[in-house]
């Protein structure tokens, strides 16, 4: 897939894996020219990406969890330089959604072979801050805000389950002004979500099932009712049903701001940024990633 590959590798990630053996048994074989760059601290991930995109790599990769792969994707907006994952946090929703092997060896083998294909995927946007998945406000983002390392060690990705059941007793509804393509609506929820991607974080469970993250369109979610069915949406989506719309309310729009009353707070693909309000839009198929080629009906 490609003959020169730069990894940026967040060591904080996930658990600890012999990473540069896995890479050397794949790439050496296949003849693959690769180095790496190791983040200490927030940002560097962006700084590296985009300097080996103009160094003249024809893939860089993001070896971490989501939120390596979100500096990386930072660093190379703008250039044609694909995006390869390495998936090695704690719940690598992107390669899920895109189905990219969770094994790093066999991941390692789609950058190197020719079984994959660069895909074009939708890109959000908010001020100068980029994300792929979604952005989270109200309930939604306090839970992730309360996910600390710690939880994450020592529960997995159940540690978002955790956190949200420390999140419920200072949960309350709000009222939301969202404009959607310069139409204004109001609602009231507990939570709202502006995702780009539906997965969420198991193979096969999606937000709903027409959520694409090559659509050209961001999906609003608004949480009116605070139960366990309503915060997860996982039976509407395995069940491939229409969502409640006693629990839920579902918009699509390429432009949308958000207002509450009371300001609540912000998350982007699990970083924090502050409360609301905020603007969004999509930039669609701003980003190219390796990916399994799709298998045509």
């Amino acid at each position: 897939m490609g003959n020169r590959i730069h990894v940026v590798i967040n060591p904080a990630a996930g658990q600890p894996e012999p990473i540069l053996h896995v890479l050397n048994d794949v790439f050496r074989p296949a003849d693959v020219k690769w180095d790496v760059s190791i983040t200490q601290r927030y940002g560097d991930a962006t700084r590296q990406a985009r300097q080996a995109a103009e160094s003249g790599a024809d893939i860089v990769v993001a070896c971490g969890g989501d939120g390596t792969v979100m500096e990386v994707v930072n660093g190379l907006v703008g250039t044609d330089v694909p995006l390869g994952i390495l998936p090695g946090g704690t719940g690598n929703v992107l390669s899920i959604e895109l189905d990219i092997p969770q094994s790093s060896e066999e991941a390692a083998r789609l950058l190197a072979g020719e079984e994959g294909e660069i895909r074009q995927v939708d890109l959000g946007q908010c001020g100068e801050t980029y994300f792929l998945l979604r952005v989270a406000v109200g309930y939604d983002a306090q839970r992730i805000n309360l996910t600390t390392r710690e939880l994450r060690d020592r529960f997995g990705r159940f540690a978002y389950f955790v956190a949200g059941l420390q999140a419920i007793p200072e949960s309350r509804a709000v009222r939301y002004l969202v404009t959607l393509n310069g139409e204004q609506l109001e609602v009231e929820g507990f939570t709202c979500l502006v995702a780009n991607a539906g997965s969420m974080g198991i193979k096969g469970m999606s937000l709903a099932s027409d959520v694409s993250i090559s659509d050209g369109l961001l999906d609003i979610f608004v949480v009116r009712d605070f139960d366990f069915q309503s915060l997860t949406a996982t039976a509407a989506s395995i069940l491939d049903k229409p969502l409640d719309p006693e629990r839920f309310r579902h918009w699509q729009a390429r432009e949308i701001t958000i207002s509450t009353d009371p300001p609540q707070p912000v998350v982007g693909d699990g970083e924090s940024w502050g409360e609301t309000p905020i603007e969004v839009k999509v930039l669609p198929r701003a980003v190219h990633v390796v990916a399994p080629a799709r298998i045509e009906e």
